[in-house]
């Protein structure tokens, strides 16, 4: 062996950062070798800039000769040597296909937005489909409605291909949240509304692929690891390719790109972000006004036996919440506040049983009133 060369690419996302560890090794034949190494997704959940620096310290950063970013916006704001996304599909394409498939479209299934990088036979993008903004459909949606029913991915992936779909909108995310509440609010079972969300899901890449033979289509992105959808776009593509890098696949592309590019050095973590002027007018932070809000409270009382009260329920598709006021002065004696986790008769027993669990430990309930 001799030379060897280590690369990381880096996709900066809407939802996740991903990182790819690759290695370049020269054989004594003179065949060059790459191989990944090491692999990371990272969920930032709206913390970007802190989610870099804790993935970036988590490894030693030095030990790299190259270092690639990818991403739509986000890679614009950093001091690393960058290649836009569509470039680092490509060089990604090109190490993950089968042997003997030419995939005429990849299918970039994020959790921003959903789109299709048309390829023509040499593996070169010729043209690029992107749907509505709406974020019916996208893969955070989907995340955010899996939470709302206390739903985890796992639990979602055993219900792939035996759940018969509940039939959600598409075309706006309004609509389709409120589709998912009153179903669960009238007892349909979470497997059916979840594959119903699934199915909606592949309808929006289906659509997407009006113009594109339907055979070994490609999808990457996080939501290609929702194994329900996946299972709705195998019964309309025959040959649907998913591959393992799915999920990392654009870091993938931007490490490979470095493999055979120089890039800038590592500028450090105190200039790792990009500081220069914004399009949009700035404000100074919500922090500094804090002492001009004024905080609404109400007055805690304990119960006592012979209370008159009033009983509020208030159900809602996301919390539901419950209080026990006194009638004569109005005071709080009692409250809590949960989710409805897609079970609004179940919620509103949870509550019933926490209040009473509450006024249990200081008075007999017997002796109190509820008149309302």
């Amino acid at each position: 062996m001799a030379d060897k060369l280590k690369s990381l690419g880096l996709c900066l996302g809407a939802s996740n950062i991903s990182l790819v560890h690759m290695e370049q090794e020269l054989e004594g034949n003179g065949e060059l070798l790459q191989h990944i190494t090491a692999h990371s997704v990272h969920t930032h959940e709206g913390d970007a800039k802190g989610s870099l620096i804790r993935a970036l310290k988590g490894i030693d950063i030095q030990s790299f000769d190259r270092i690639a970013a990818t991403g739509r916006k986000f890679r614009r704001f950093v001091n690393l040597t960058s290649i836009p996304e569509p470039e680092a599909v490509e060089c990604a394409y090109a190490f993950v296909k089968p042997p003997d498939v030419d995939c005429p479209a990849v299918v970039s299934a994020g959790g921003e937005t959903f789109m299709v990088y048309v390829l023509n036979r040499s593996g070169r993008i010729t043209n690029v489909v992107t749907g509505n903004k709406c974020a019916s459909g996208t893969g955070e949606f989907f995340l955010q409605q899996l939470r709302r029913m206390n739903v985890g991915l796992e639990e979602a992936a055993q219900w792939a291909g035996v759940e018969k779909p509940y039939q959600v909108s598409g075309r706006c995310s309004v609509f389709c949240k409120s589709d998912c509440t009153h179903a669960t609010n009238k007892g349909i079972p979470k497997p059916q509304v979840t594959a119903g969300l699934c199915k909606m899901m592949a309808d929006k890449i289906l659509g997407l692929l009006k113009k594109v033979e339907r055979r070994n289509i490609m999808i990457i992105g996080g939501a290609a690891q929702n194994r329900m959808m996946i299972e709705y776009l195998r019964q309309e593509i025959p040959g649907l390719v998913v591959p393992e890098t799915a999920s990392y696949l654009e870091a993938l592309g931007a490490a490979l790109w470095g493999l055979s590019h120089e890039t800038a050095p590592f500028p450090g973590f105190a200039e790792l972000f990009v500081t220069r002027a914004t399009s949009f007018d700035s404000l100074p932070p919500l922090t500094d006004f804090a002492g001009q809000v004024e905080f609404k409270t109400m007055e805690r009382d304990t119960i006592r036996p012979g209370d008159a009260c009033v009983l509020g329920l208030d159900v809602g598709s996301t919390t539901t919440k419950a209080v026990l006021i006194r009638r004569a002065d109005h005071a709080l004696l009692a409250s809590v506040y949960l989710r409805t986790n897609g079970d609004p008769v179940g919620a509103s027993r949870r509550c019933y049983r926490s209040l009473l669990e509450q006024v249990q430990q200081k008075v007999d309930p017997q002796t109190i009133h509820i008149a309302g």
